[in-house]
């Protein structure tokens, strides 16, 4: 069967048409092994064949390489509103309630709660002043970010909720699929507290994330916490 005189002619004034129409191309290169037969074989061809999967896998790094960035930028805008609104308040009443209202909007967390050790029995008048703040005695925090085990905590920990996170998220335990730790040093004399962080996505906080940016705003929100403290 003869090529078409016009298309013949179009071809031979832009080969470039059929060079960039990979699937032109690849059927081209199918017919030419099926004309050569099956006793011979085509290095050029195999060697193209696993350029083309080179190339598959290098777009797809690229847009997964892409899209973490575009990731990460999100995370540290999201990181540095969050820093502003703890910095706005101009009274530790009202910084309670931003960590339940605007800074747990920008984290896009459910609930947001600060603890704080106490070598008094019960609660003190601090833990009765917001729903944003709970009262534990001495070693809760070690205890709650270990798992009750005897091992080294790290200062961010990103894990799924567990059976003791009543104590913490109260009657919104129930909608707390996972959390962000953030273990607060608030000063020489005073005991650590803890920040957490309640995602019901059970997906959005995992230890295999990153915590860089978490750690970032813990080491501000010590700061500010120390202020208040003072």
């Amino acid at each position: 069967m003869m090529i078409d005189p016009d298309t013949r002619d179009r071809i031979l004034a832009e080969p470039e048409v059929i060079l960039d129409d990979l699937d032109v191309m690849q059927a081209l290169i199918g017919a030419n092994e099926r004309a050569m037969g099956s006793n011979i074989v085509d290095l050029r061809g195999i060697a193209m064949e696993r350029l083309e999967q080179r190339l598959d896998r290098l777009e797809d790094t690229h847009r997964t390489v892409i899209a973490a960035a575009y990731e990460n930028l999100a995370g540290t805008n999201q990181v540095h509103r969050a820093v502003l609104q703890l910095l706005d308040p101009v009274d530790f009443p009202g910084f309670l309630t931003a960590l339940n209202a605007s800074i747990a909007s920008t984290l896009r967390v459910e609930k947001v709660r600060l603890v704080l050790e106490s070598k008094a029995e019960g609660e003190t008048a601090m833990g009765l002043m917001s729903d944003a703040i709970h009262v534990a005695p001495a070693g809760f925090v070690a205890d709650y970010l270990s798992g009750g085990r005897n091992t080294p905590t790290k200062a961010v920990v990103l894990r799924q909720v567990r059976p003791a996170s009543d104590a913490i998220y109260g009657d919104r335990s129930g909608w707390i699929r996972s959390e962000a730790l953030l273990r607060l040093d608030l000063g020489a004399g005073r005991l650590p507290g803890l920040l957490a962080l309640g995602a019901e996505d059970p997906h959005q906080f995992k230890p295999t994330h990153g915590t860089d940016l978490l750690a970032f705003f813990a080491g501000v929100f010590e700061r500010v916490m120390r202020k208040w403290l003072g």
